[in-house]
């Protein structure tokens, strides 16, 4: 948390942010930034302006919240849809399940996911136990994949739910190695031989899992594209007055830099995921001209990257290095000449420029990956 901050927030610059950025959009902000926030830098306008009252205000979000149920007709997606959601709409935590019928009533559930900012706050454990209380009043079994690594803190988060490992109803016969299928059992069921009717749905659910996949994908797809277009909004907002000025500082060409580098990775990514036939398209995401055109700043400015404390290794190395790049490491390695891959040398020759050409980000969405981060 950063306490105390050293700058008054401008009355233009607070406006903004209390009355057209919400808090997903404000944190959504703050991971553009990430490495300076992490390297402990507090001295930059935008750290300060986005931070200013933040964790009162995440506090408050999670306090005012609201557990919602969409059937999988209202949810878009087809599955049965749980979700904590803050006083201002904003979803604070998400779980999705799928019905079986057949041969025994059963939800199984697809995922769970607690937003960034609001891990570590109960909101898990809260859905999880709406969760099992809806098996309860819907008198069904539930089944999950439990895909949290043993060693992580939370791995025994359906434990303490009352959940327990599949194979102390069925067995492990049909289980593959990385299967860790877990169960719970409602008190309506309690006593009953189910061991026939959960193989039969652990079957099931082993032939429909790229179905069942293939819709998360395109779910997750959907979402993503969205946060991406509420971004885009929210660095339009926060940087009206500089664009409609005709201005650039290089903290704004840095966070839209930034920006894109994030959408064609995640354009990238798609491309591989199991069974995404496009849904929602990127192409929604359009650039305004003069955002397009502005030169690209893949580097931190000196505003928010912040000073190196120490340094390890062979420190007679370090000695020798350049005063320029002790100082201001980020800065000297911007300054480096880009190292010509084959991509970037036939992109170059296809636009007739020459390898000192200041890229834009409209040529960042050209190229499909940024050349600047390799250097020679």
């Amino acid at each position: 948390m950063i306490n105390t901050l050293p700058r008054r927030i401008s009355a233009r610059k607070n406006d903004i942010i209390k009355n057209r950025l919400g808090l997903n959009e404000r944190l959504g902000l703050i991971g553009l930034i990430e490495e300076g926030i992490h390297l402990g830098s507090s001295d930059s306008p935008i750290v300060t302006d986005l931070f200013n009252d933040l964790w009162n205000l995440v506090n408050k979000t999670v306090s005012g919240s609201r557990l919602d149920q969409l059937k999988p007709e209202d949810s878009r997606n087809g599955f049965h849809v749980f979700e904590i959601i803050s006083e201002t709409g904003e979803t604070l935590c998400r779980l999705n399940m799928l019905y079986l019928k057949k041969p025994i009533p059963c939800y199984y559930l697809v995922y769970v996911e607690v937003a960034v900012p609001y891990r570590k706050m109960g909101l898990g454990n809260r859905i999880l136990e709406n969760y099992r209380n809806f098996l309860i009043s819907k008198s069904a079994i539930g089944i999950l994949d439990n895909i949290i690594p043993k060693e992580d803190p939370t791995y025994d988060i359906y434990f303490k739910q009352a959940w327990e490992p599949i194979e102390s109803v069925i067995g492990g016969a049909i289980l593959d190695r990385h299967d860790n299928y877990m169960i719970y059992i409602p008190p309506g069921f309690e006593g009953k031989d189910i061991k026939k009717s959960v193989l039969r749905l652990v079957h099931h659910l082993k032939r429909k899992r790229p179905a069942i996949d293939m819709r998360d994908n395109e779910v997750m797809v959907q979402r993503t594209i969205s946060e991406f277009k509420d971004l885009y909004s929210a660095l339009l907002a926060y940087f009206e007055t500089e664009i409609q000025r005709g201005e650039s500082s290089p903290t704004m060409r840095f966070m839209f830099t930034r920006f894109v580098t994030k959408l064609i990775s995640f354009r990238r990514r798609i491309g591989v995921l199991l069974g995404y036939t496009g849904g929602e398209s990127l192409e929604t995401i359009l650039l305004k001209s003069e955002i397009a055109e502005l030169p690209i700043k893949s580097y931190a400015p000196r505003e928010i990257a912040s000073k190196p404390s120490f340094v390890t290794g062979d420190k007679k190395l370090w000695l020798r290095l350049p005063d320029a790049l002790k100082k201001h490491p980020a800065h000297f390695i911007e300054l480096l000449p880009n190292y010509n891959r084959p991509r970037l040398i036939a992109w170059l020759q296809k636009q007739g420029v020459i390898s000192t050409y200041t890229l834009t980000i409209s040529d960042l969405m050209d190229l499909g990956f940024d050349p600047t981060r390799l250097k020679e």
